[in-house]
């Protein structure tokens, strides 16, 4: 069915007519759909990808993440320096403006990090925040920002989610106000919003030496289509000039028509299979170690990549995205090997195989072929295809012995927004390994590179070697533009709409 959708997104383009204006190069207007409906624009009370997009395009961070280079460069900030382990001082960008014509300089720092680091005042996503204890004022433009303890990725984290807000405005209009009315000093401003249908942002002329770059495009008008039929109808009749997301097999119809510029970019986004390893769900024969590794072996990752996900999907053999800081990729590899699988199955004491509950909450299709070859090596795996939230909450309450999960990092470019996060022994921790703890305890709270990167390195192998996960593959994301537009994707799979420009 899916192959024919290509063709259904066409015929509805000339029954419908689109309705919607077209622009274009010709008016200097970027038309973009979002797929999911955003309510609030103010970045710290969403936690949506669209918000994130946003964010980027309207506000600035203190540091920036040069993507090709991955070296933190200065934006709001122009030098930074650790004073101890849990102080950051940071010297400030002098002569920039707000899109409302408010000068920016440490009181909007103070201001900003102060309220969203207070649990009470409700961040949504807390991990962003919930780092910094307060931002102290030294003078005009040099602030201190004092940590809840040693947080060597803080500069990631800067560079990333937390956005700096205009004190007196923010303070005055909150989140609500800021969620209709948006002001940063980003390359752009907003011009409406309605929330979870339509925003217009234009490019701010004002904007400073930032190393983001000046944004090219006059006009980018955001509209919520949920539909992708209905975007691929637009994106043909002129409607839209921009879109992503778009699934393989239709993203390679387009680039063969020759019509569009389609781009495909790996993203951070990694899926894994879960093992109970600690046995947290009871007494099962994935207890142990060597039925891990058959289940590792049993698995052709590559094949899954080449047929399936397609693009620039990598097998991953790690427990984080390569690019990530921190992320050892000298690792145990588990190579497609069903003989191996077999003789490890033997060697447990399971030559005949054994039944088990296999879990998931999307992509249908990669979880089957899954079971596939779980089955030709013996193993019978039951597929429990659940609801996301359904299967979190069991998750929590240790009640899956595997399952099939990805985890996106948040965008964040550190192996503690991901390793850190389900192996120190919280809810999603199924390995509960007390020596990977301590070292990734470590390398969460050095400030020195070298001490992060060699216990992390540690933590990794053995996460590998005693197979508490199954890395899977990186998923890939299909970028689809009108022949006037070019754009990079990047992997954090973060849309930058002051790096699009008209050919």
């Amino acid at each position: 069915m899916r192959t024919c959708l290509l063709a259904s997104s066409v015929a509805l383009a000339v029954a419908a007519g689109v309705g919607s204006a077209m622009a274009g190069k010709a008016d200097d207007t970027l038309n973009a759909a979002f797929t999911k409906e955003l309510e609030s624009v103010d970045s710290y009370f969403n936690s949506a990808r669209e918000g994130v997009i946003l964010q980027r395009s309207i506000w600035d961070g203190l540091l920036y993440l040069n993507q090709e280079t991955g070296e933190y460069e200065g934006n709001l900030a122009t030098s930074w320096q650790w004073v101890d382990d849990t102080t950051l001082e940071l010297k400030l960008r002098e002569g920039v403006k707000f899109h409302n014509g408010e000068e920016f300089d440490a009181d909007d720092v103070v201001y900003t990090v102060n309220f969203v680091a207070k649990p009470e005042n409700g961040v949504v996503v807390q991990r962003n925040v919930n780092w910094m204890k307060e931002a102290v004022k030294v003078d005009k433009y040099t602030v201190r920002i004092i940590t809840n303890g040693p947080f060597p990725a803080a500069f990631e984290y800067l560079a990333g989610p937390v956005s700096i807000y205009p004190n007196e405005y923010y303070a005055e209009a909150g989140p609500a106000g800021m969620a209709l009315k948006p002001v940063g000093t980003g390359p752009y401003q907003v011009e409406s919003v309605e929330p979870g249908k339509h925003f217009v942002l234009k490019k701010y002329e004002g904007y400073h030496d930032s190393p983001k770059g000046r944004a090219t495009i006059g006009t980018v008008d955001i509209r919520t289509i949920p539909d992708i039929n209905t975007q691929l109808a637009e994106l043909f009749s002129g409607g839209l000039d921009f879109i992503w997301g778009v699934p393989a097999d239709q993203a390679e119809k387009l680039e063969a028509m020759g019509r569009f510029n389609v781009a495909n970019e790996s993203t951070m986004r990694i899926g894994y299979l879960e093992l109970d390893a600690a046995g947290r769900s009871g007494e099962h024969p994935i207890k142990k170690r060597a039925v891990r590794q058959a289940i590792a072996h049993a698995i052709d990752r590559q094949a899954i990549v080449d047929s399936l996900l397609k693009g620039k999907s990598k097998v991953v053999n790690s427990a984080c995205f390569p690019s990530q800081f921190g992320c050892e990729q000298d690792v145990a590899v588990y190579d497609y090997d069903p003989q191996k699988a077999k003789a490890l199955l033997a060697e447990a004491g399971y030559p005949d195989g054994f039944t088990v509950d296999f879990y998931a909450y999307r992509d249908r299709p990669y979880a089957e072929a899954m079971l596939s070859y779980l089955a030709n090596v013996g193993i019978t795996a039951n597929l429990k295809y659940l609801q996301y939230s359904a299967l979190r909450e069991m998750r929590h309450k240790g009640e899956t012995s595997m399952s099939f999960q990805t985890w996106g990092s948040y965008s964040v470019n550190d192996a503690s927004a991901i390793t850190s996060q389900f192996f120190k022994h919280g809810v999603e921790d199924f390995a509960r390994d007390d020596e990977v703890k301590a070292w990734l305890d470590k390398a969460d709270t050095s400030i020195d590179p070298a001490v992060r990167k060699e216990n992390y390195s540690l933590a990794l192998k053995k996460i590998a070697d005693e197979a508490y996960w199954v890395p899977l593959f990186s998923y890939n994301s299909n970028y689809v533009l009108t022949q006037d537009a070019e754009y990079t994707p990047t992997p954090d799979e973060v849309v930058r709409f002051f790096q699009v420009h008209w050919k």
